[in-house]
């Protein structure tokens, strides 16, 4: 493929020393929300290899996803751009093919570049930047399709079709269509693979699991790891949402009862918990690969998710929503340079994570080709905020705002407003829309938020 020359100039620049950069491993799951490992305070969970990365490397404990659904906030990670400026704010968006993507920048830069695992994005991985694939799962598969359940006895409605695949679209049916028990496994073992046959090129390996995303199958060994009846509701429980917040008729909200109850609630934790125990095993066994290879110090891992997911928080069930559970992720790093054991409140997004990694592996990033920042200089001490404020949108129907200490939220269709004190109140169970004596922080949010907004040339709120 002819690289448009504006980004061939660029990236003349950072093609020098790269037998000497680290290797890069990025960890992608699917609707995990931020609060399922137990290093980071869940307690009822078992996530022992995330536990070691936190333990080992250094956790942003307040990252957003900025869109929460699969394909823009997989674009954003991809492009470092926002939505707006990469071209994806839904599903079937195309991603400007005159942006950089990671992958082609740190090819560029002397990197053996792979993915392994969901592919959610136009194209395909090789049309992306990649060198190649192994383990790719993404449609095509639609004839070898049966009718199957979760494991609730539910309908499947999501990645019905999905198979994996090789590079030249060659299907590969004996290992499952559609979500399996055993799918982060099949993940790991092409990952294991690749990490196996790794020359002395440095590698970026992308991993992007499908776990924990719906439909939840219970891993072998783990069916009954987890018991319903011993499952904490959220704090935030509601049996149904005050309002409608835009996807009350969306699939995700759906696949529970109208009201949520507590029995049904648990059941979902308990089986999610299970997927999740079971990646987390996964990433267990790609971290021992790598460490058996002898390059596990010299290599960067960053583990983190696409978005996170109600579960019976407000009253939801998807992820479509702004509130922490589900606009925040997980974001661990651990490698050369990066502290042992520490956590950072710093605000962040995960179109962030592209020039973070530049930064850690030497390489130039794009500086203003892309909306992401690197969070080196909160890594290494040097500030303690990158942004003042970090912003959320999904479709016509929301828009948020967040700053370290407050969160606002804008429901354009339904004509409602949400603000919260996150500091005195993290689950957001006060809205403090009218309440007099937040007023002026009302107003001041207001004005961030429309001006950012319209910045990005989004048309959805109304002029002030």
């Amino acid at each position: 493929m002819r690289l448009p020359s504006v980004i061939f100039l660029c990236w003349m620049t950072v093609t020098v020393h790269a037998a000497e950069r680290p290797n890069i491993m990025l960890l992608v799951s699917d609707d995990q929300r931020p609060d399922t490992i137990h290093a980071l305070g869940n307690d009822t969970i078992r996530t022992p290899n995330l536990d070691r990365l936190v333990a080992e490397g250094s956790t942003f404990t307040r990252a957003t996803c900025a869109n929460p659904i699969c394909t823009p906030s997989r674009a954003e990670i991809l492009t470092g751009c926002t939505g707006f400026r990469c071209g994806v704010v839904d599903f079937g968006g195309t991603i400007d093919p005159q942006l950089p993507t990671m992958s082609r920048w740190l090819g560029a830069a002397g990197y053996s570049t792979c993915y392994v695992g969901k592919w959610h994005n136009d194209g395909v991985p090789i049309t992306r930047g990649y060198d190649f694939t192994n383990g790719l799962f993404r449609g095509g598969g639609a004839k070898f399709m049966k009718p199957a359940t979760d494991y609730a006895g539910r309908p499947t409605t999501g990645y019905t079709g999905w198979i994996f695949q090789d590079d030249k679209r060659n299907l590969f049916p004996e290992k499952g269509v559609g979500l399996t028990p055993e799918i982060s496994q099949h993940f790991a073992d092409a990952a294991i693979e690749v990490i196996n046959d790794a020359g002395e090129k440095p590698f970026f390996l992308h991993v992007n699991f499908t776990a924990p995303h719906d439909p939840l199958m219970l891993p072998p060994k783990w069916e009954t790891a987890y018991k319903p009846e011993d499952m904490p509701l959220p704090k935030n429980f509601l049996a149904q949402h005050p309002f409608d917040h835009g996807n009350f008729d969306g699939r995700d909200e759906k696949l529970f009862q109208w009201p949520r109850t507590p029995e049904e609630t648990r059941r979902e934790i308990a089986a999610y918990y299970a997927v999740i125990s079971h990646m987390d095993e996964q990433i267990g066994r790609i971290i021992s690969a790598v460490e058996k290879s002898g390059k596990l110090e010299n290599t960067i891992i960053v583990f983190s998710s696409d978005h996170g997911l109600g579960v019976g928080s407000h009253g939801l069930r998807g992820k479509q929503s702004m509130y922490e559970h589900t606009i925040g992720v997980p974001l661990i790093m651990r490698g050369p340079k990066i502290p042992l054991g520490d956590k950072f409140a710093a605000q962040c997004c995960l179109r962030d994570i592209f020039p973070t990694l530049c930064d850690l592996a030497g390489v130039p990033g794009p500086a203003d080709k892309i909306d992401g920042k690197s969070l080196w200089p909160v890594l290494s001490g040097t500030v303690k905020q990158i942004h003042p404020f970090v912003t959320g949108y999904f479709r016509n129907v929301q828009r948020m705002i967040r700053t370290t200490d407050w969160k606002y939220i804008e429901y354009p269709e339904a004509k409602r407003q949400q603000l919260f004190h996150l500091t005195v109140d993290p689950d957001e169970m006060r809205n403090l829309i009218d309440e007099a004596s937040a007023q002026d922080v009302r107003l001041e949010l207001t004005k961030q938020m429309h001006e950012w907004f319209r910045e990005q040339g989004d048309a959805v709120l109304a002029p002030m």
